[in-house]
């Protein structure tokens, strides 16, 4: 299952789609495709500049405003659909193929939801159909495609895998240190000692955000009122690290 701290190999922008695209008639790539079906961007722009531009828009215009949460809700909801939509393939040979045609942005997802099966088995099928490719003796333009397709997925499964799994580790490692702090005489004295250990970290700011979060949606004002508080004195130490 997910990561409920939102588990992220990298940035990523609602306004574009990214796929493991299988090659043609070049290498395999990453390719990006311009998502902003209202055009509400203008045309294309780079650099910190536009970015300000295009947050100052989105302050003062109330319609550029709701037109851009309009299409983040769009866009969730259509990675909702497609997770949804996608079935899991039984073998090894059939996961690979369903991996390639995922989404680059959905790998992270992917990692978290088939991590059990992502395993030495998995990997040694991988790089048995890379050796198999590499050492084809008629080498054509449509192997060497696919021995490039192959290790860039290898690559981003490995590299997604390690930070997932570091997650996972940290989140865990969150959760006793938050009951800690929450359960303690002495919160203070907790949180020193917590900082003495460089466990004062985004994992367990995160995780007092979902708790503050769930409190207001139970009308548990009270405790979501203290459990802020206990947020901005995290954020000194955070800070001071």
């Amino acid at each position: 299952m997910a990561s409920s701290l939102g588990f992220t190999l990298a940035a990523s922008n609602p306004f574009k789609t990214t796929r493991f695209t299988k090659p043609r008639t070049r290498a395999a790539k990453i390719c990006c495709i311009g998502w902003d079906p209202e055009g509400i961007l203008g045309s294309p722009q780079a650099g910190h500049i536009s970015r300000l531009e295009f947050k100052r828009r989105l302050e003062k215009d109330a319609g550029a405003r709701e037109a851009f949460e309009r299409q983040i809700r769009e866009e969730k909801d259509r990675r909702r659909s497609l997770r949804e939509s996608r079935m899991i393939p039984d073998t090894t040979a059939e996961l690979v193929e369903y991996l390639l045609d995922t989404e680059a942005q959905e790998i992270e997802f992917e990692i978290a939801r088939l991590r059990l099966r992502l395993n030495d088995e998995f990997f040694s099928y991988l790089r048995l159909e890379l050796g198999k490719l590499r050492f084809a003796v008629s080498k054509t333009q449509a192997i060497e495609d696919r021995v490039i397709e192959l290790e860039t997925l290898q690559k981003a499964l490995e590299e997604g895998i390690e930070a997932y799994d570091r997650l996972q580790s940290e989140l865990i490692r969150a959760r006793q240190n938050l009951m800690q702090i929450l359960t303690s005489k002495d919160v203070k004295a907790t949180l020193l000692d917590l900082v003495e250990r460089n466990e004062v970290n985004r994992a367990l700011l995160t995780l007092l955000d979902q708790n503050i979060a769930n409190a207001h949606q139970a009308n548990q004002a009270q405790a979501a009122a203290y459990m802020e508080k206990l947020r901005g004195t995290m954020l000194k130490y955070i800070t001071v690290r």
